[in-house]
């Protein structure tokens, strides 16, 4: 018991300074959203689906119940991308170079056809936003890589179906990348439009790219604050970790 406490102790103090850096609020047109920026050169970034059975996570709990047996300790998570019933993702997955569904540029409905969609993807030291068929072009070989979609921005301008005035009012999520090469990770902390959920990666994140990765089930796992949310099954799950002590 007293070295689980002082192992606590050291993650508390080790910790306490990576989530004052990275996760703020912010406030945008009156609304309030929770935002996280990484720098994928120094931060492990890393997408996960399945346990090492190839079942699904499908929680947070559950990632972090299986990177801990790997001495590993979840700083942050958010839900990365749209998924079917049984979990899986609706279009590219990427994870550890291993491409386990292909990508999808297909018409239909919802969200993520709601196109043009996009990746997002990490390579060694570095991460980007790309628009889904401008990536399916440029031969990148991402090391992990999620699609999702609607892009919010593509080289800083916002999705044509976006209105100013629209009435649809949802919790959104999604990721972009700052021009400095910064991850920059955010959720609404109540319902917002998706015009102004792009402008708040636009005109206050410093993001020219930026993807939408899901509505009402966004989730968000922050250890340092005492938040993991848990109401809905989740699919893909980008995760920040760290080494436990040794």
């Amino acid at each position: 018991m007293i070295r689980l406490l002082t192992v606590l102790a050291i993650l508390a103090c080790a910790t306490t300074a990576f989530a004052d850096e990275a996760c703020r609020k912010v406030l945008h047109l009156g609304d309030s959203y929770t935002v996280c920026t990484f720098d994928p050169a120094i931060d492990g970034i890393q997408l996960y689906e399945y346990d090492h059975g190839g079942k699904p996570y499908g929680s947070f709990r559950a990632l972090e119940s299986d990177l801990h047996q790997n001495r590993l300790f979840v700083r942050f998570a958010m839900n990365g991308g749209m998924y079917q019933d049984d979990l899986s993702p609706v279009g590219l997955y990427v994870e550890a170079g291993k491409q386990l569904k292909a990508i999808n540029t297909n018409k239909g409905w919802g969200n993520f056809h709601l196109l043009p969609n996009g990746v997002f993807y990490i390579q060694p030291g570095r991460a980007g936003v790309m628009e889904s068929k401008a990536f399916l072009a440029s031969g990148i070989k991402p090391f992990y890589a999620t699609q999702s979609g609607p892009m919010l921005l593509i080289d800083g301008k916002l999705h044509p179906s976006f209105l100013a005035n629209s009435t649809s009012f949802k919790m959104r999520n999604g990721v972009g990348v700052s021009a400095d090469g910064k991850v920059v990770f955010a959720v609404s902390d109540g319902f917002v439009r998706f015009h102004d959920f792009a402008t708040l990666f636009r005109d206050d994140l410093g993001c020219a790219n930026a993807l939408f990765l899901d509505g009402s089930i966004s989730s968000l796992d922050i250890p340092e604050w005492q938040r993991r949310d848990g109401l809905f099954p989740l699919g893909p799950i980008i995760a920040v970790t760290q080494s436990l002590p040794g």
